[in-house]
């Protein structure tokens, strides 16, 4: 295993520890908002500062861009560790127990490491640039669809765009007319990852940022899958607008897509 992903692992799990504690006594987890329909928890901030201080110790040099703290940068910007202490909450904060740490590693501007890490079903998704995805050490692929007939797909509501909402209702309402059901569950991380793994077939999403997807991205890449923006092409981390399914079931999502988007998500 890589030394650095080793290093991902160990810090998702310290903050995954830190996560379950307080999950057991939610009701005393303080909420503050943080924008419009967007709210941290002091877990959040301590998982990140226990994420933080894990990756310090092996490479102090290294950028680390959080969902919390902003961008520490390094001496060694070529190295940018992509951190979300708690993908998920809102579901959190409800006492949903669905969520996830995502840690993402990217080296000279491409993904090579990354984490998934479910701390309440003790699930560890893992891949490494070229290595492949796992899942619990077992391999992952995703599914090798050609059309959404049969396909259950996940996604999530434009809750911090509600600007979109009439193009999103749209491409819900055109995507879910030829699928078999539709998952809307609350964590990004997690909806990727179930993409590598073939639990979901697809996963489609309006406004995420680089923490939400960078981990969740090369576990579907490495899985046998495509990521994209709304177009087909790889503006989706500018743009925050995502695609993730298996390369031909992708195409066929687009298609529907398309129609809708307008000028606003057409970037």
């Amino acid at each position: 295993m890589h030394p650095m992903l080793n290093i991902a692992i160990r810090a998702s799990r310290v903050a995954g520890k830190v996560i379950v504690r307080a999950f057991e006594q939610v009701d005393k987890v303080e909420v503050q908002s943080k924008g419009t329909n967007d709210f941290v928890t002091n877990v959040d901030i301590s998982a990140e500062e226990a994420i933080i201080e894990t990756i310090r110790k092996s490479y102090p040099d290294h950028t680390i861009i959080c969902e919390e703290s902003g961008i520490l940068q390094g001496k060694d910007d070529d190295y940018q560790w992509i951190i979300d202490p708690l993908d998920g909450t809102t579901n959190f904060v409800k006492g949903i127990p669905h969520f996830a740490v995502s840690i993402a590693l990217k080296v000279k501007g491409k993904l090579d490491q990354a984490v998934v890490y479910d701390p309440i079903r003790g699930e560890l998704f893992t891949a490494s640039r070229g290595k492949g995805a796992q899942l619990n050490n077992f391999k992952l692929r995703v599914k090798p669809l050609k059309e959404l007939n049969s396909t259950v797909l996940a996604t999530g509501f434009p809750f911090k765009c509600k600007q979109h909402t009439d193009a999103y209702l749209n491409i819900f309402k055109s995507l879910f007319t030829k699928t078999a059901d539709m998952r809307r569950s609350g964590s990004a991380a997690l909806d990727l990852a179930y993409v590598a793994a073939g639990r979901v077939d697809g996963f489609f999403e309006i406004g995420l940022k680089p923490w939400d997807t960078a981990a969740g991205e090369l576990l579907v890449i490495e899985a046998g899958g495509l990521v994209t923006d709304f177009t087909g092409g790889h503006n989706h981390t500018a743009s925050g607008n995502i695609v993730a399914a298996g390369p031909r079931l992708a195409k066929e999502i687009l298609k529907d897509i398309r129609p809708h988007l307008g000028e606003a998500l057409s970037k």
